[in-house]
């Protein structure tokens, strides 16, 4: 039972993703945000060429035609390649603008806002061989290296399908004039790097999942360690209403299992239903298979309706069974003979049309 207890098999409570959070440990896919900016590139430069080659072809010329006048000496020299390359990258700068904004939202999208002093203290335990030798030949490190050769595979074949296509255009483009051959050239390159984004872009889309189910399974916690967190926390809201959904989702994810193998379900109508199962020479008395109260009641009530079971309306019944018997135990000897009463009038008219009340 201990072994059982320390099994982590429980998702992480919101403490303990917060506290991962403060540590810099959260679910970022470095493939997703290369991705957005390989493809954003393909779409600056397509938005921006115009604006930067023109202001870039005026700026060659005037310096073209303005360079016998200039005094160059060797002091001078460096200050006019320097005041040209400025100016070029005034002329690039929206391009460079628009990939800096991709890669800062593409980060904030999945991680949100996050500032983690203890990722750059300096830790003596990342100075140890042997630590990094682990990291080196660990499963995660094979799962990276799969990955790395999946994209190549993928990126290449689709680039290559791309190439493929333009390769005519490509081997007569030389013979043509500069202009229309440059244009056809650079429209083949464009081309690729799309069609390469793009299927980066859709590999990339599946290593955030991966990666999000990587950090939740490795932050996954032990049975005891929440109930050690519940009493370290209690009285916390945010605990509180994180403990309530989780239960309500075992108590829906155990409705939607057994309900359907249910022998007859048994409501109050309204507040309570409670299904129950039994198979002769199997189960000693009727076992409480679910149970549900309010809502949890109408949906428990929809799943044998779905499943043709039948819903019998007996409200002391359904409150005694609610408030005495937990799932999984058998009905007290009281309830035997309203419980044996119901299952003789469904066994002797084999009358199974789920939602007729009885």
């Amino acid at each position: 039972m201990a072994e059982s207890s320390q099994q982590k098999t429980e998702k992480p409570t919101p403490r303990k993703l917060q506290e991962a959070r403060k540590k810099g440990q959260v679910a970022n896919s470095k493939d997703f945000t290369a991705a957005l900016v390989l493809l954003a590139a393909v779409v600056a430069f397509l938005t921006f060429r115009p604006y930067a080659a023109n202001g870039m072809e005026h700026q060659l010329t005037w310096y073209l035609a303005n360079c016998f006048t200039f005094k160059m000496t060797v002091s001078s020299l460096p200050w006019v390649m320097l005041d040209y390359m400025l100016d070029t990258f005034l002329f690039m700068a929206p391009i460079f603008i628009a990939l800096m904004a991709v890669a800062f939202f593409a980060n904030v999208a999945q991680i949100g806002f996050l500032f983690a002093p203890e990722v750059i203290q300096p830790k003596i335990e990342k100075l140890n061989p042997i630590n990094g030798l682990k990291r080196i030949f660990s499963l995660r490190s094979v799962v990276e290296l799969l990955k790395s050769i999946l994209k190549v595979l993928v990126v290449g074949f689709v680039s290559f399908l791309i190439v493929k296509k333009y390769l005519p255009v490509l081997m007569v483009a030389f013979y043509k004039a500069p202009g229309q051959g440059f244009s056809e050239v650079l429209t083949a390159i464009l081309a690729v790097a799309a069609a390469g984004a793009g299927a980066f872009l859709v590999l990339a889309v599946g290593d955030m999942l991966y990666q999000r189910w990587e950090y939740i399974r490795g932050l996954r916690m032990a049975k005891q360690e929440i109930k050690d967190e519940y009493k370290q926390t209690e009285g916390d809201p945010q605990i509180k209403g994180w403990l309530k959904r989780r239960q309500r989702e075992i108590a829906m994810n155990r409705i939607r299992q057994e309900v359907p193998r249910a022998t007859m379900v048994v409501t109050n109508p309204i507040h309570y239903a409670v299904a129950l199962r039994y198979e002769d020479g199997v189960t000693g008395a009727p076992l409480v298979v679910a149970k549900g109260a309010g809502d949890l009641a109408q949906s428990l009530k929809r799943i044998a309706a779905e499943h043709q079971v039948p819903v019998v309306e007996n409200p002391p019944l359904a409150q005694a069974l609610y408030k005495q018997v937990d799932v999984g135990k058998e009905i007290p000897e009281e309830l035997y003979q309203a419980v044996a009463e119901i299952m003789a009038v469904l066994y002797r008219t084999k009358y199974r049309s789920t939602g007729t009340q009885l």
